[in-house]
């Protein structure tokens, strides 16, 4: 399969994956729907393991591990940075960071592509702001701490992927076990300091079935990057991830009836048309 359709692939499951995540989280709260996600992605992953395969070695456990690490630290960005708002600036701003982080890097590495790829590349940059862009009434202007917060996340989610794309071709899902087991470490020792100081409610049982099953689609939204990293290059797949948002929207309008704006309409068609020429370049 083209990288080009398993990026615009992995980024729906993602935004799928942030969707669910985010209904958890009115639940249980955010640390408790992370730490819950990262278990349920790291069941799906040793389900997996053995019939996937992959070579053990401390290249790949020691690249998917900092991934990991990376990871934890770019969701809590993410959150607090959104958490501030306003999400209608911070949202794009996001995800065009974490689009344009490992896409320099590709491009810096050696990734080269047909004129019409570097106009898919364009296209693609516009789509992440357009479909990332969250319709807020009475926006602010955001402060300068919720910029560099918001622009941190998105370097660190580039980062997570430039790690990934590190990793031995040979190794199967070996790197994304150690990505998933030290995410859970973190989360878990997190959620366990605050539990020691009363500072944790009671665990309502869908709550924590909707954190199981958004670590469950960011597990396989993290299989599909890999794959995608393995057949292709890091400049196709970093821009196609960055457009996750799309994920988040579509689930929102099917089941919450939510009203996707005309500008995000715009995005989403623009999105599919750069996947294309991508997917040919």
């Amino acid at each position: 399969m083209p990288a080009a359709i398993l990026g615009l692939l992995s980024a729906l499951v993602y935004g799928s994956a942030d969707f669910v995540g985010g209904v958890a989280a009115r639940a249980i709260g955010p640390l408790r729907t992370t730490a819950l996600g990262a278990v349920g992605g790291l069941a799906l992953l040793l389900l997996a393991l053995p019939f996937v395969g992959g070579v053990w070695s401390a290249s790949a456990v020691g690249w998917g591990a900092v991934s990991g690490a990376v990871g934890s630290l770019a969701v809590a960005l993410l959150y607090a940075c959104l958490a501030i708002g306003p999400m209608s600036i911070l949202s794009p701003l996001t995800a065009l960071v974490s689009a344009l982080v490992p896409m320099v890097w590709g491009l810096v590495g050696g990734d080269r592509f047909a004129p019409i790829g570097y106009v898919a590349l364009g296209l693609a940059l516009v789509a992440v702001v357009l479909v990332g862009f969250v319709p807020e009434r009475g926006a602010v202007r955001p402060s300068a701490r919720a910029l560099g917060m918001a622009v941190a996340a998105g370097a660190l989610i580039g980062v997570f992927l430039i790690l990934l794309d590190q990793t031995p071709a040979d190794s199967g899902l070996v790197p994304l076990v150690a990505n998933r087991t030290v995410n859970a470490a973190i989360m878990w020792t997190i959620v366990g300091v605050l539990a020691l100081r009363g500072a944790t409610r009671r665990l309502p049982r869908r709550g924590a079935l909707l954190a199981l099953g958004s670590g469950l689609l960011d597990a396989s939204a993290n299989v599909l990057i890999l794959l995608g990293l393995r057949a292709g290059d890091l400049t196709t797949m970093s821009v196609l991830v960055a457009l996750y948002p799309a994920g988040t929207i579509v689930l929102a309008a099917v089941v919450l009836r939510e009203r996707i704006a005309p500008v995000q309409w715009v995005g989403l068609v623009l999105a599919v048309v750069a996947a294309a020429l991508l997917a040919v370049a």
